[in-house]
């Protein structure tokens, strides 16, 4: 037997078992969240055609509080994983904790911006439609309550990958937000609150959520008082990060904009089409959790050829799921809609956006699972480049042009897939480089 560090122990070996440990209760939590967001657009959707598309307008812009959690998410994730990977658990969970500090902080402030915002913002992505921007002003303010708890899950969630440990986040997502989906049409329905249910069951889930994961830091038995050097540094380093997800923001913004320009049906059809866009990103995301983890730990104890090896064996398993995605979202182009929305307009637009879905998910498969070796490894200047230079030279000159000329969905969804293409041919550049795989505690 050999005895830990007094640092603590250093991670278990790379294997392909080990990938799968963390990935499947990886994939369990990045599917909660989205799955709940797909009940919440079916319930929804059959109070009629402007509570659905009040719900993709306010949804779009609360995928803004999302994009934050991501970003403390993963800045958190790499951070942490080195050191873990170096031997030293008390100084990953200490990430953690300043992280968590971080999410507090941004959540609170999220909650009073978009009490005073929520107006203006629901008019700007509404258009010329007063019911659908009253109604998406209303249910933001109500979601926005849940804000402070879904940024610290996200804080939570990081860590936790970080140190391997991927199981205590599946009970923290699953669990509220199996109550959630329970409360939703509870809420919507027998209790008559309408669109103003679904937003009360949401913070519901994110709030407790956020408990939970707090509940984990306290169990860690490790200072919990905020350090300002280490927040600033945390700051510091998650620019890229930020960066990299407003282009993000812009982009979609963009989209649900332009969609609500050609009218309710078509902005309730992008809505169905991008949460199920977000369901499948995120399930085939699971793999770049396992990246994260596994290329950050593997970089903090040095071990540069075992990381290198395992970004090409994640880019391959990435393209096989993406490839069986596509072939599920294809079998469903008839039946998958009529799930969301009675209204036979709706159906006929997703069915425009239906081709490039089911061409995008290959590519994504790939996209998805090297974004997670640059995270892990902390190559988020190039991710961030890359992200710019597809967004603004591919992605908006696309859906803009759709508006201009009136291309419809199908103009937008094509920006889409253009924006993956231009990613995937970025990160496989910087894969065959190997300039990304920096060894050390930190980079």
């Amino acid at each position: 037997m050999s005895t830990p560090t007094a640092a603590g122990p250093h991670p278990p070996p790379i294997t392909s078992r080990r990938i799968a440990q963390l990935a499947v209760p990886a994939l369990v939590v990045l599917a909660a969240e989205p799955l709940y967001v797909l009940v919440d657009t079916a319930v929804v959707g059959h109070l009629g055609r402007v509570p659905l598309a009040a719900l993709a307008v306010a949804g779009t812009v609360m995928t803004l509080v999302v994009w934050l959690g991501t970003v403390a998410a993963y800045g958190t994730t790499g951070r942490s994983a080195r050191r873990f990977g170096a031997g030293d658990r008390a100084a990953a969970v200490a990430e953690g904790v300043q992280a968590s500090w971080l999410a507090l902080a941004a959540g609170v402030l999220i909650l009073l911006v978009v009490q005073i915002a929520a107006g203006p913002l629901a008019r700007t992505l509404a258009g010329d439609d007063p019911a659908v921007a009253g109604a998406a002003a209303d249910w933001l303010r109500i979601a926005a309550l849940g804000a402070p708890g879904l940024l610290l899950a996200a804080a939570g969630n990081g860590w936790l990958r970080g140190v391997q440990d991927t199981r205590r986040p599946l009970y923290f997502v699953l669990g509220p937000n199996l109550l959630s989906a329970a409360l939703c049409p509870l809420l919507v329905y027998p209790a008559g609150l309408g669109l103003v249910g679904s937003a009360v069951a949401n913070a519901t889930a994110q709030t407790l959520g956020g408990i939970l994961f707090v509940g984990a830091l306290v169990a860690e038995r490790v200072s919990l008082r905020p350090r300002p050097p280490m927040i600033v540094g945390q700051l510091v380093l998650s620019r890229d990060l930020l960066v990299r997800g407003a282009a993000f923001q812009a982009s979609f913004l963009s989209a649900t904009a332009v969609a609500a320009r050609f009218g309710a049906a078509s902005v309730a059809a992008h809505q169905i089409a991008l949460q199920l866009w977000f369901f499948t990103a995120l399930v085939l995301d699971a793999l770049a959790i396992a990246a994260q983890s596994l290329i950050g730990a593997a970089l903090g104890s040095g071990d540069v050829a075992g990381a290198r090896a395992l970004a090409r064996r994640l880019a391959l398993v990435g393209g096989a799921c993406g490839i069986v995605f596509a072939l599920l979202v294809a079998a469903g182009a008839g039946v998958v809609p009529s799930w969301f929305s009675a209204d036979q307009q709706v159906r006929e637009q997703a069915l425009v956006a239906w081709p490039w879905f089911v061409g995008m998910q290959p590519i994504a498969g790939v996209v998805f699972a090297l974004d997670g070796v640059l995270i892990g490894a902390g190559d988020l200047r190039y991710m961030r480049d890359l992200t710019i230079v597809a967004a603004v030279g591919a992605f908006l000159p696309a859906i803009w042009a759709a508006y201009a000329l009136d291309l419809g969905l199908g103009g937008i969804w094509a920006g889409l897939a253009l924006f993956l293409v231009v990613r995937l041919a970025g990160l496989l550049l910087r894969l065959r480089s190997g300039a990304w795989a920096v060894a050390g505690a930190t980079r």
